[in-house]
């Protein structure tokens, strides 16, 4: 495929994913700040009604539009397709835990990776209606507006967004997440995906997530890569398969990198 149809591709498929991400948010907000009541998976986090409804949106969107791509969703799990060069993931509610107690930063996430390497990414926040999107080659947007990584130069003038503080310790971070806190000017809780998104946009320098799934990650790669930023694990690999995350600057993930080497898991006598 030439370079022009194939940017043309990529252009269609952001195109579908911005507009799926609207309509799956849209239906999301008919439940919030309703006093809806969520269930309790297996592990412990919270999933609803509107979780289900979106990500069966999303589903039948995808079936219709592109059938021979593949699915991945956090409610409803893999749909494989023989042979199928594209998969999708989707998380229909990226902080449910936000979401169920009114706190409007939850967002609705679509990745599409292409022959193994995440291409276009949409991160819609429904209660805020902000949307991020990117896909390679075509930038990163922030509600219709081109969206650039932060200039801020040293960590110590820097803002670090996380989601929960405990969840360092819980996964044996608790030294590396203290020295970030030490070498940065501010903190910034509440993150899960909009974390990133204020890393994308210029509005925070740092976002650390200690654990993370497949389907949390996929937009962001394209997203911080357009918007001249790194997304990926914590030792800087570019990747959504890490089960953790990191995003920041080009210019400050040197720095990043040498506060957390070596910190992977703590001690016992951290824990």
């Amino acid at each position: 495929m030439t370079p022009s149809r194939s940017a043309n591709r990529l252009a269609t498929q952001l195109d579908f994913a911005v507009e799926t991400a609207y309509l799956a948010g849209r239906l999301t907000l008919g439940y919030f700040q309703t006093g809806l009541r969520p269930d309790l998976k297996a592990d412990d986090t919270p999933v609803t009604v509107a979780d289900r409804e979106a990500e069966q949106l999303v589903r039948r969107r995808i079936a219709s539009r592109y059938p021979d791509h593949a699915v991945v969703g956090e409610e409803q799990g893999v749909h494989e397709v023989e042979g199928a060069s594209h998969r999708w993931y989707v998380d229909p509610i990226d902080g449910t835990k936000s979401f169920v107690r009114g706190v409007p930063l939850y967002a609705v996430l679509l990745g599409l990776e292409v022959e193994g390497v995440v291409e276009v990414g949409v991160a819609y926040f429904p209660a805020l209606d902000e949307m991020v999107a990117a896909a390679t080659g075509l930038g990163c947007w922030w509600n219709g507006r081109r969206a650039h990584v932060s200039s801020v130069e040293d960590l110590a003038r820097g803002v670090v967004a996380f989601t929960d503080v405990n969840s360092f310790a819980r996964y044996g971070r608790r030294t590396a997440w203290r020295r970030i806190c030490d070498a940065t000017y501010g903190r910034a809780g509440w993150g899960d995906a909009y974390g990133h998104c204020l890393v994308a946009t210029g509005r925070a320098e740092l976002m650390l997530d200690p654990i993370m799934s497949v389907w949390d990650c996929a937009p962001f790669p394209p997203i911080l890569k357009e918007a001249g930023g790194y997304f990926g694990d914590w030792q800087g690999i570019s990747t959504i398969h890490g089960a953790e995350a990191l995003s920041t600057t080009v210019g400050l993930l040197p720095e990043v990198l040498t506060l957390i080497e070596g910190l992977s898991t703590d001690g016992p006598d951290e824990r």
